[in-house]
């Protein structure tokens, strides 16, 4: 009877493995969360919640290597990855990696937030450091947007900061950020000039380098940025992915406190009530659709990047000539970004309407082996389909073909 019950028992933890195996997840574009689960708050409850809301990975500033540890062991439980951050890691790199490189939650090593040329050098030899102890996971930094001034960067061109440090800090995946929509004089919500701009050089720049690169959505409010919409965020995040991003943060998931100099309000995760705002439930939407499309953009390459509309973006290109599966394309309204992305044997149009207030019709006529990618995921014959179709505020078409 005892040998019959112990063969039971093992059976059925046998079949747990099997059905947890059937059950893994597939690979997904990162979704990172700055300022994520605060440290005061440090429980599984909390990271659960996280993940709940489609984030991946979660990265704060830990005041010590014990607060760090004990974020690594919630979020583990609740499946989210950590980027570790503590002053150990700079005072004593080797030892601190050594304690925390084979942690199941680790993701990543965070080094310092938008460094100026002059930092380069010391930044480049802690990477160092750190990866010839663990060169298993990456080093993460974030660098200064285009409309950073020369004096901050330490360049007299972007272009040149953003080469300089790709030779100078051997970074796995190079990131940076930039907050497009802001508050004009007159209370307007408008696009910052130099958005697209500053997506052009960073992934023409990342692509020679051959490195995948993370961009950023705003999702806090703060001076003259307003409390996100879910179009405003939708602009970002597709904007990011049809320019090759190959992971998407938010800046932020916890509402900082103001003592952090600006008067940051309605991120996500409320400062003092420590509750969801309506920010939580957009961006759980977003990372939603980012989750069903991650097949398209995980690991795609771009091969052009183009813009429509009778005025384009600084510093972008005019759409041409597109591959012959196209036959007949066209636009209306402010314009859109037009992606064409490779993957393996596959081949995809993206295309982005660049307008967060107004919808904007297309019109798109392809040949027998044209194929739509719905938001969720799922492909369909593109003849299934009218035309003329009527994009919604900042979202997106996407269409496939066999190359």
């Amino acid at each position: 009877m005892k040998k019959l019950l112990c063969v039971l028992i093992l059976f059925c933890c046998m079949m747990s493995i099997v059905v947890a195996q059937q059950k893994k997840e597939p690979a997904q574009i990162p979704i990172l969360g700055w300022y994520g689960v605060s440290p005061k708050d440090n429980t599984v409850e909390r990271f659960k919640e996280q993940k709940e809301s489609g984030i991946t990975h979660n990265f704060t500033f830990y005041k010590n290597a014990e607060e760090l540890a004990t974020a690594l062991d919630a979020a583990q439980k609740a499946g989210i990855k950590v980027i570790a951050h503590c002053p150990e890691l700079e005072k004593e790199p080797e030892k601190t990696v050594k304690r925390f490189m084979n942690h199941p939650a680790l993701a990543g090593y965070f080094l310092r937030d938008e460094p100026g040329r002059a930092d380069f050098p010391e930044l480049g030899a802690w990477a160092k450091r750190i990866q010839k102890v663990d060169n298993s996971h990456f080093c993460y930094l974030n660098l200064f947007p285009v409309y950073a001034p020369p004096a901050a960067l330490g360049t007299d061109t972007y272009r040149e900061y953003v080469q300089q440090f790709i030779e100078e800090v051997p970074l796995q995946l190079l990131s940076f950020d930039h907050y497009p929509i802001i508050l004009d004089e007159t209370g307007n919500r408008i696009v910052r000039n130099g958005w697209y701009e500053n997506l052009e050089i960073f992934s023409e720049e990342a692509a020679k380098a051959g490195k995948p690169f993370w961009a950023f959505a705003l999702t806090v409010a703060h001076a003259s940025y307003p409390i996100p919409t879910i179009e405003e965020i939708r602009l970002q995040v597709f904007s990011n992915l049809a320019y090759g991003a190959q992971g998407i943060q938010y800046f932020t998931y916890w509402t900082p406190g103001t003592d952090e100099g600006f008067d940051f309000h309605h991120g996500p995760i409320d400062h003092d009530t420590r509750k969801r705002t309506e920010v939580f439930d957009r961006i759980k939407e977003m990372n939603r659709e980012i989750r069903n499309l991650s097949k398209v953009f995980l690991n795609a390459k771009v091969v052009s990047i183009a813009h429509t509309g009778d005025i384009i973006p600084d510093g972008t290109k005019r759409q041409a000539k597109l591959p012959d599966v196209i036959k007949m394309f066209e636009t209306e309204g402010e314009g859109a970004i037009v992606s064409i992305l490779e993957k393996g044997n596959d081949s995809f149009l993206v295309i982005v309407n660049r307008d967060f207030k107004k919808s904007m019709k297309v019109r798109i006529e392809g040949d027998h082996s044209l194929q739509r990618v719905l938001k969720d995921g799922t492909v369909v014959p593109a003849r299934a389909y009218i035309n003329t179709l009527e994009v919604d505020p900042a979202d997106l078409l996407i269409y496939n073909w066999k190359k």
